[in-house]
């Protein structure tokens, strides 16, 4: 067991939110949390008996193969390969039959395969796929090679190996792959411990961590088997399209001193169960993003309020205290753009129903506070009371909307109303009538929602706090039980939200973000980081988690500010919410009874730096928006590695507490208490800082000041980015190229909230006897650019 798997050992019983609803086991509750726990371990059971004698099996010799459009079959003694290249060098393949169809991952259907693709015969045995991007290379024991064109090796995935038990049921499988020895692996979904994915095991299962989490913490509530893997030879991201529970362990290589060997680096995926198949994505960083977007779905945009500042809390207790919240923000000059209501609003916490005596007028407080430019958004759990009397549970039951055992009785779970059922969302049906439930939430004047508790939870005081693995779900009428449903519970969830708001209000984009989720959840809206700890680590934890999800293609994400439980100090609380005016989602957010995260609330020197990072997040807006309508045509993540242009560059591999926000700016947060300075690793190129205007020759290493009144930015040469001026209108802001070189920039402005086309507006700067030109490029050529230009760095 790795250092994490410990750590997670001891924290059964520290749940944060878990025994705030059952203190004492002694209680009514608690005996019922205890009860419905020992029901799941008797289900499982009783329906999952033990797998007894097994059988191991691998592929055995290759004996011939069947040319098929894009690639083909190569059969083996024990076995089958297929292998298709797709017209933009994506690769699939698959063993004993598996097809990319059906996936809870892909957008549509599987892209078409290249027909200049063409199987053929290879050296000692094997067989071969050349492509324009990429050349596949099936080995005579099964051995799948992926190379560049120029034949560098990229990845080498081992012939698998196969455990059937004698008796009947899921095999369960190994792959375990080579990398080159300077490779460095990312990825894996949300990982506290990242973005750089140490030598470790990580876990494939969507869990709630029972409370407060930090870096040695795994795993949390997103995990997909998404590997982004960086080398000098190139990059590549290996998707294993498999929903069961797995592991993967990951060991870096090392390269030979002199005359020893390299040891390659090597990633082992092991799975309980379901198919052996992969997609395998090559190219720049921003190529394999753009390819993966093709191929799992564009990510949704949010609105553009969704790009300000928002406030949430889990324990605003009435519409009294979220007008003085409100209005604390307007009295001190402070923007905010949503204010967030968790479960305490509901009535008993049971969802879509509102508090009447604390929550008077829901609808009236949302159109007061939308005059003032501030959006409500609601918590959704999945979870719904199985109770007398609850009418949403009454008309589930009815049209038989909830997750099943292997008996036909209705599974239930605790969770903070109670007793609960749990709806089928992977049953079109039941998505459907969860979808068009959404309409409540409308009609109580609510603009977005943020989905919490849908690993899924029921609570539990010993193993995993989920539904039993026995429980039967539809699975889009295949059919299955919870052992394959459970890691896509949270993105089916987020689809039945995401359809249904699209439907109920098709003028509108929805704004939709998630805790658990999968591959492909970024169709459907973001995600944040859930219970991440108050403290230093879980600040870093922050970061990590940003990067590593839109690494996997999850562009739109950010954490609580401040931390989720405790309270911070007011250096920590300052330098979190610097970060987090930065990132995608910017929220502050706090647990019952963990203190209040209004800037105002640790000081005035907090207040008045919290005011500056407020102003440059309004300010940057319309950049915001540029990368978000980017994210959705490119797939690529609004927060970028360093290494991101320039992946060769082994030192920067290395860098994790520095990013890029698109290809402008690169930031440094302040992740240690105490800190006034900050080493800075710089891409190639020239960098200004934004400060003062400084300039730095990359690639190398600064210092920068990062005293408490900010955190160092810096602009690349020649970077063109959309602001807001002092007037609020749209002004670009252009650093100034480096002697001999051009600049430019890319600027998609805001059309509102709806679904209306946007133009995507290039420009260009040079310099002309040491002043700098800036042009719009259209068809017609070079044109003045039409709005006012801020010229910096000269």
């Amino acid at each position: 067991m790795d250092g994490r798997g410990r750590v997670r050992s001891v924290k059964v019983f520290g749940a944060v939110r878990v025994f705030e609803s059952v203190r004492v086991f002694g209680s009514a509750r608690g005996l019922r949390t205890v009860l419905t726990a020992w029901r799941r371990r008797r289900a499982d059971a009783s329906a999952l008996p033990p797998r007894g004698a097994e059988r191991a099996r691998v592929p055995g010799l290759a004996e011939g193969a069947e040319a098929l459009p894009g690639g083909g079959i190569v059969r083996f003694a024990r076995s089958s390969l297929r292998v298709r290249v797709s017209a933009g060098g994506t690769v699939f393949w698959g063993w004993d039959g598996a097809e990319p169809e059906p996936s809870y991952a892909l957008a549509g259907a599987a892209p078409e395969p290249d027909p200049r693709a063409v199987l053929e015969p290879d050296t000692d045995g094997g067989w071969r796929v050349v492509s324009e991007r990429v050349t596949v290379a099936v080995s005579r024991h099964g051995a799948v090679e992926i190379r560049t064109p120029g034949g560098v090796m990229l990845r080498r995935d081992l012939p698998p190996r196969w455990w059937e038990p004698v008796g009947g049921g899921p095999a369960r499988w190994v792959q375990r792959a080579e990398v080159p020895a300077d490779a460095r692996f990312f990825g894996l979904g949300g990982r506290s411990a990242g973005p750089r994915l140490r030598d470790g095991s990580y876990r494939l299962w969507n869990t709630d961590p029972k409370g407060r989490f930090g870096p040695e913490d795994d795993p949390l509530y997103i995990t997909m088997p998404v590997q982004f893997v960086v080398a000098d030879a190139g990059t590549h991201l290996a998707f294993h399209d498999n929903t069961w529970d797995g592991r993967v362990t990951l060991a870096e290589g090392e390269e030979g001193a002199g005359s020893g060997h390299d040891r390659p680096g090597t990633s082992e995926v092991r799975m309980e169960g379901g198919p052996l198949r992969c997609w395998v994505v090559v190219g720049t960083p921003a190529r394999v993003l753009h390819n993966w977007a093709a191929l799992t779905g564009a990510p949704a945009l949010p609105p553009s309020w969704a790009l300000g500042p928002q406030h949430a809390r889990w324990g605003f207790g009435s519409a009294a205290e979220v007008r003085r919240v409100v209005a604390g923000y307007r009295e001190r000059g402070l923007p905010l753009s949503a204010v967030h209501l968790d479960i305490d609003h509901y009535d008993g916490h049971r969802v879509f129903t509102v508090d009447r005596e604390r929550f008077p007028d829901l609808p009236g407080l949302a159109e007061e506070l939308r005059g003032q430019g501030v959006r409500l958004v609601s918590i959704v759990d999945p979870a719904v009371a199985a109770e007398p009397g609850n009418v949403l549970y009454e008309k589930g039951r009815a049209a038989g909307a909830f997750v099943r055992d292997a008996r036909g009785e209705e599974v239930r779970g605790m969770v903070w109303p109670g007793e609960c059922a749990f709806p089928d969302f992977t049953d079109p049906a039941v998505r459907e009538w969860w979808g068009g439930l959404y309409e409540e939430r409308l009609r109580q004047g609510f603009s977005g929602v943020w989905h919490d508790m849908n690993e899924p939870v029921s609570f539990a005081p010993f193993g995993d706090p989920t539904l039993p693995r026995s429980a039967r779900h539809d699975l889009d009428g295949r059919g299955g039980d919870h052992r394959e449903a459970h890691n896509v519970y949270g993105l089916l969830m987020a689809r039945a939200g995401y359809e249904g708001l699209r439907r109920l209000r098709p003028e509108e984009r929805p704004f939709l973000f998630t805790r658990a989720g999968w591959a492909g959840m970024q169709r459907y809206g973001g995600t944040w980081s859930g219970d991440v700890a108050t403290g230093w680590p879980g600040l870093r934890a922050s970061l990590a988690l940003v990067l590593g999800l839109g690494l996997c293609g999850v562009p739109y994400s950010g954490p609580d500010v401040g931390g989720f439980d405790g309270s911070p100090s007011p250096e920590l609380f300052l330098r979190w919410f610097q970060l987090g005016a930065w990132l995608p989602l910017f929220r502050t957010h706090a647990a019952l009874d963990a203190g209040r995260r209004e800037p105002w609330e640790f000081g005035p020197e907090v207040l008045e730096h919290a005011r500056v990072a407020l102003a440059e997040r309004e300010r940057m807006h319309p950049y915001f928006v540029t990368l978000a309508r980017l994210a959705r045509m490119t797939g690529a993540p609004y927060v970028r590695p360093v290494w991101w242009g320039t992946p060769e560059d082994r030192a920067l591999r290395e860098c994790e507490d520095a990013f890029l926000l698109g290809d402008a700016l690169l930031v440094a947060p302040v992740l240690h208490r105490g800190a006034d300075r900050r080493a800075v690793r710089l891409p190639r190129g020239r960098w200004y800082d934004t400060a003062t205007g400084t300039a730095y020759e990359g690639p190398g290493q600064v210092l920068l000041d990062a005293s408490l009144a900010r955190v160092p930015v810096l602009a690349r040469a020649g970077a063109v980015l959309p602001v807001r001026g002092e007037d609020g209108e749209l002004t670009l802001e252009a650093w100034a190229p480096a002697a001999g070189r051009t600049g430019g920039g890319l600027v998609v402005r805001d059309t509102g909230d709806g679904w209306e086309a946007a133009e995507i507006e290039r420009y260009q700067s040079r310099l002309v006897d040491g002043r700098v030109v800036m042009e719009r490029l259209t068809e017609e050529g070079p044109v003045e650019p039409g709005v006012p230009v801020r010229v910096r760095g000269v």
